[in-house]
């Protein structure tokens, strides 16, 4: 009997590990909420935001982005962070929704609160309503402009990019900002640290605001190494991607990107 008695414990054993293996990779659910949109048929109003990405066009996310309320855009950390949108065609405010259809974006920008308008009537992103405010072209994806809102079902989802990580150094001496682009796989950063040619040890970096990064030490011109840690945990050593001799404002593209 002990023989019989140690192979079914190792069978549940199994079995446990098995299920909290499928639990982990379970995928995200779809959650509820609802989309406005802004910034003109040519999502030319999108630019700039409180991610600090600027120009979308030439910093390669596109048309496709959008603005979260401030329970999603958690204070920056959301900031390059992708979602796919459907219009929620079972919800009883559906009549503006184009069935069947979806759209990815990428988080670039804040949706500000409007406390002085109700949660449900303009107070869109007002805490704790989870809200998109899309750029148009990409709402119209899914749903029809008359409409103005519509419901919606959301999901993170993996960001896909073409190319590395880039850094872009602005800022003064003993104040670099460091505004970091194009990360794929969960899209937003953790933690970022910092190692001149001429140090030992690896500096960390505060989060600034959006997707900017700082350091107080005197960096200028130093041959430069970054690490980051995104916000699922992997983290990636960009070595001595900033040469000698930068100057603030120059933009340096890596080799290397998350998955």
């Amino acid at each position: 009997m002990a023989p019989a008695r140690v192979i079914e414990v190792v069978f549940l054993t199994v079995v446990g590990c098995a299920l909290a293996v499928n639990a982990d990779n379970a995928p995200v659910e779809w959650q509820k909420a609802h989309a406005t949109f802004y910034g003109g048929a040519d999502a030319s109003g999108t630019m700039g935001g409180a991610c600090g990405y600027g120009n979308l066009y030439t910093t390669g996310y596109g048309t496709r982005t959008a603005a979260l309320s401030t329970v999603l855009f958690n204070d920056g950390q959301a900031c390059g962070q992708c979602y796919k949108i459907a219009c929620d065609s079972k919800s009883t405010e559906s009549m503006w929704c184009k069935p069947g259809a979806t759209v990815t974006v990428t988080a670039t920008n804040l949706c500000p609160p409007n406390h002085a308008l109700p949660n449900d009537n303009g107070g869109w992103c007002n805490p704790p309503r989870p809200h998109f405010d899309m750029a148009q072209p990409a709402w119209e994806k899914i749903g029809v402009y008359k409409g103005g809102i519509i419901p919606v079902m959301y999901q993170r989802v993996p960001c896909v990019k073409q190319g590395g990580v880039r850094f872009t150094i602005n800022g003064h001496d003993y104040f670099n900002l460091v505004l970091v682009t194009n990360v794929a796989a969960i899209g937003s950063i953790k933690s970022m640290d910092v190692k001149s040619s001429d140090a030992a040890n690896w500096m960390s970096m505060p989060h600034n605001w959006g997707a900017n990064w700082h350091s107080l030490a005197n960096l200028t011109g130093k041959m430069l190494s970054f690490r980051l840690t995104n916000t699922d945990g992997q983290t990636l050593v960009f070595n001595n991607i900033v040469p000698n001799g930068w100057k603030f404002g120059q933009t340096f593209t890596s080799k290397l990107q998350f998955n």
